[in-house]
């Protein structure tokens, strides 16, 4: 079953984080992963969100998800999201 990364980000370094983005986008692909959304336009409809960024990742499974986020490779490039936002990410199971 798919699962996903979410993530919602308030970027306070553009240049900080497009070295992030960068580094971070092979590795998605490396663990078989593929962007769903990624930043762009969002159009609020009801409440709030907390973070003008959104990003979601699509993996084949909660495994794969977990191993792209807990990977050596990943935990190398993570100061620099770090030091660039400021927000929250969680790995979320899909539907059967």
């Amino acid at each position: 079953m798919a699962a996903y990364i979410l993530a919602q980000l308030s970027v306070h370094d553009a240049a900080g984080f497009q070295r992030y983005r960068d580094a971070v986008a092979p590795l998605v692909t490396e663990f078989g992963g593929r962007y769903l959304v990624r930043g762009g336009a969002t159009d609020q409809k009801e409440g709030e969100l907390p973070h003008a960024r959104l990003v979601v990742i699509e993996f084949p499974d909660r495994a794969a998800a977990h191993r792209f986020y807990d990977s050596p490779a990943y935990q190398a490039i993570l100061p620099l999201r770090l030091a660039a936002a400021s927000g929250s990410v969680a790995v979320v199971e899909g539907v059967a």
